[in-house]
């Protein structure tokens, strides 16, 4: 689940070579001999998995710049660094013109194709980042923005663009971290209220002495401490969209005026004289069974079948696995844009853990895991070991870190893991830190100390094998016994003292 690199060249030499280069820092590459077979590769079923193009500007089907204005009509966001053998000034500005990230004259060092492609990479992930806060700001997110390709997914999305199309009142349900909030603002924005206000109320979270003020304000002077007036959610959404969230969390007596608000499409602010016209379309969510909760009296019957008009419902990220690699990545991409990390992606590995985990937070847990696990890869893919506490859940060892390629060793690890020249280590219970919790180097008395300890407990004892395994003499390890407080392996040691063959 690495980032996909695609290289367009005419020359296979080119292509092999390049395609090593990005193999060694831990990307995917996939290879397209020509301009036609990349457009036709890019607008095919796996055009989405590419995150960066590698165009080679003089091709005899089809020339880079050709190419590269095709693809800014279908793909207007996605990065492309132009290469080519004749390199000038009029060739780099008519590129950078036609919409490259980057111009590069073969032939190009690894590094610095290393260093354009990331660059890149973090650019287009910005950009896509800045433009989505700005849609969201705006209030014209719409569903296109959402990470999602499930089929259960896209069924929210076919109920949402249809309940755009009107002011029906929306009942959006669905456990907490599931996306409630971003399916309504892109109802919001795919209706014709798009751009206009969008007033978020967690009824959960409002004090019970201020929700009436807070919903629909007070007027100067009507309770201790109201000195001035305010307007309160409803007419702040005036125009736009009020969502009500955790709206099974509202207290049974303000379910009554909010009813009333809905039905008569007014608003009575505290301490006011007459009632205030307003015209705002009612979104709703919730993480209860308001059904179960009606039936049980804690919540009128009246109001829910008034918010329950267009029930839409968001299903659990375990109900749909499709978009865990997706949202991974778009995680992944975001956060080492945000942190300036090299994290490029998932070894496979680390790609099945997080794709059979439950995930009972949803997606706002695993978010959250991914900028944990981003944070502190030292690496430029995220491991097992990167997720300690989702490997712990399902049983997993997570201690050993399998060896991926990094940028400053790629070859090597490379070959041995083609070659099975070296096996991958187990973990040993006579494995030693170098350093203390704290990431500091320890003293070398206390690793002495340790090791000390250790060579007799494997040696069960037996001091003339242990100083024979440490190369030191048995007087000397008599006098590092003491040094170390630890003479009571003295009085434990076998009465046969004779020196065995260890197992080597």
């Amino acid at each position: 689940m690495a980032q996909t690199i695609l290289i367009v060249d005419d020359d296979p030499v080119q292509r092999r070579l390049l395609e090593a280069a990005i193999t060694r820092s831990g990307m995917s590459v996939v290879t397209a001999p020509g301009g036609q077979p990349a457009l036709d590769l890019l607008h095919g079923p796996r055009g989405e998995q590419i995150a960066i193009v590698l165009l080679d500007l003089v091709m005899p089907d089809m020339d880079g710049l050709t190419v590269l204005a095709k693809l800014r009509v279908s793909n207007p966001d996605l990065p492309v660094i132009v290469l080519t053998a004749k390199g000038g000034i009029d060739s780099a500005v008519e590129a950078m013109r036609a919409g490259a990230s980057d111009f590069l004259v073969k032939p190009a060092s690894p590094e610095r194709i290393t260093v354009s492609i990331r660059n890149s990479l973090k650019i287009g992930t910005l950009s896509g980042e800045v433009t989505r806060l700005k849609k969201k700001v705006d209030n014209r997110l719409v569903f296109d923005d959402l990470v999602a390709k499930s089929g259960e997914m896209r069924q929210v999305i076919r109920l949402g663009q249809r309940a755009a199309q009107s002011n029906i009142p929306i009942l959006i349900e669905g456990e907490s971290g599931v996306g409630k909030e971003l399916v309504a603002r892109a109802i919001q924005g795919s209706s014709e209220r798009a751009g206009k206000p969008f007033v978020t109320v967690n009824c959960g979270a409002i004090p019970e002495n201020l929700i009436e003020s807070i919903l629909f304000g007070h007027e100067k002077g009507s309770f201790t401490g109201a000195t001035d007036k305010h307007l309160g959610k409803f007419q702040e959404a005036d125009g736009g969209t009020l969502f009500l969230d955790e709206i099974g969390e509202l207290r049974i007596d303000m379910q009554v005026k909010l009813l009333r608000a809905l039905q008569e499409g007014e608003v009575d602010p505290v301490g006011g004289k007459r009632p205030v016209k307003i015209d705002v379309r009612i979104i709703s969510a919730t993480n209860r069974d308001l059904a179960e909760r009606a039936r049980e009296g804690l919540f009128r019957e009246d109001l829910y079948y008034r918010l329950n008009v267009f029930p839409i419902f968001v299903p659990p990220l375990r109900q749909r696995r499709e978009d865990v690699p997706l949202l991974a990545r778009h995680f992944i991409a975001r956060f080492a844009a945000e942190e300036s990390k090299p994290v490029a992606g998932l070894t496979p590995e680390a790609s099945d853990l997080i794709e059979k985990f439950e995930w009972p937070g949803n997606v706002r847990q695993l978010e959250n895991t991914i900028f944990r696990a981003v944070v502190l890869c030292d690496g430029i893919t995220l491991d097992v070991c990167d997720f300690p506490q989702i490997a712990a859940a399902m049983g997993v060892d997570a201690q050993i870190r399998r060896p991926v390629a990094t940028a400053e060793a790629p070859l090597r690890v490379h070959q041995m893991n083609a070659r099975a020249a070296t096996p991958i280590l187990e973990a040993s219970p006579y494995a030693m830190s170098g350093t203390d919790a704290a990431g500091h180097m320890r003293k070398l008395e206390e690793v002495e100390s340790e090791m000390i300890r250790m060579a007799i407990s494997r040696y069960e004892g037996h001091m003339s094998e242990v100083a024979r395994r440490l190369g030191i003499g048995r007087s000397t390890l008599y006098r590092k016994l003491k040094d170390f407080g630890l003479e009571h392996h003295l009085n434990e040691e076998p009465i046969d003292d004779a020196p065995r063959q260890a197992a080597s």
